[in-house]
């Protein structure tokens, strides 16, 4: 995949004159990037499908007088050039959060290539031709995935460190199709349609590879990552095989908190040297591993921890996920593993989404 295209623009710095839209703001990463941006004193577009579902957010959030939020739709093109007027930068946090389609082996590629491929690509490249548009905004933050990763090698080794450049093949996860396949699939082939496009129209785009995301959240309703993460201990039939799919994959399972991975996108976005895939994670362990220190953190009854791991090919030392590239720019992670698994629990019985 390739990096964004050279801008005439140079990169905005953070202060009380800049401001940012946020897509996507009444999910998980963007409520909180929301949150972030305006303690910083910023400017916030915040850019929602349904206003109503903003309102739950808007107490949260605070400083109602740096906030606009607009209605948009990345599948409407213009959709976006209202609230990115004025705007000095984009963070590009919406997507589709399809995991697994239903349907019969004759059609499903078709159908997902039509239904979740096709309009993911159409959205973004909607989005970035309003930033084209606009004569403002000089940087574009892409949230990519771990999705988009593997610690394999070609031949089905296992690499000592997985960085940017370990991304999988659209043909191995066409042919696998493990759980969790349409969401790999719709990640990896709409940031190499945004790259493609950033490239020939010169516009500055960078992509923060996020890990699993965890932690305190503002939304009313549980996050998939965080959903994901607790798999384990609550047993969910469909969000635990993911779980494993990315344990497969990867050998580990990458952590990230949700307040680091907010401020690797506002560090990126005011970073004058950033430039294409930076991969976010603060630490990595075996599922395993994963597992024990979510029943220390939760102990209720865990069925998973009785689970047989040998299916992960008797894997002792997993692959380094690496976050050195966005290291070496002098970015700073602020939590550990354990503090995002303790959060993570701990805010979920405080909510009721735990015993």
């Amino acid at each position: 995949m390739e990096d964004g295209g050279e801008s005439c623009k140079s990169a905005p710095a953070i202060d009380e004159a800049t401001t940012y839209c946020v897509t996507g703001a009444t999910g998980y990463v963007g409520s909180w990037l929301v949150k972030a941006l305006l303690l910083k004193g910023c400017k916030v577009h915040a850019t929602v499908r349904n206003i109503e579902k903003a309102s739950y957010l808007i107490p949260k959030w605070k400083n109602e007088e740096r906030l606009k939020i607009f209605k948009a739709d990345l599948h409407d093109e213009g959709s976006f050039d209202e609230a990115l007027q004025n705007c000095d930068g984009v963070f590009h946090v919406a997507a589709s959060m399809e995991f697994n389609i239903n349907k019969d082996q004759a059609n499903v590629e078709s159908y997902v290539q039509s239904n979740i491929i096709d309009p993911a690509i159409k959205g973004t490249l909607n989005l970035l031709k309003s930033c084209k548009r606009s004569k403002s905004v000089k940087r574009v933050i892409l949230t990519s995935s771990i999705s988009t990763i593997t610690a394999k090698d070609s031949n089905g080794n296992w690499k000592p460190v997985v960085d940017e450049s370990c991304q999988v093949s659209v043909d191995h996860v066409w042919n696998t199709r493990a759980s969790g396949w349409v969401y790999v699939l719709s990640k990896l082939l709409t940031e190499e349609a945004a790259f493609k496009f950033a490239n020939e129209n010169s516009l500055d785009l960078v992509s923060v590879i996020t890990t699993t995301v965890a932690g305190p959240f503002l939304t009313s309703t549980l996050p998939s990552s965080v959903r994901v993460l607790l798999s384990p201990i609550t047993n969910d039939p469909e969000l635990f095989p993911i779980l494993k799919a990315v344990n497969a994959r990867m050998g580990s399972i990458g952590l990230v908190h949700i307040e680091d991975i907010c401020n690797a996108h506002i560090f990126l976005m005011e970073h004058p040297n950033s430039k294409g895939r930076y991969l976010c994670c603060t630490q990595n362990c075996h599922l395993s591993r994963l597992v024990e220190l979510l029943a220390q953190s939760c102990p209720c009854p865990c069925p998973s921890t009785t689970i047989n791991w040998s299916d992960d090919g008797g894997r002792v030392i997993p692959s380094i996920i690496s976050s050195k590239k966005l290291k070496d720019l002098g970015f700073e992670y602020k939590h550990g593993v354990e503090t995002v698994i303790n959060q993570s629990i701990k805010f979920c019985k405080e909510c009721g989404y735990l015993p």
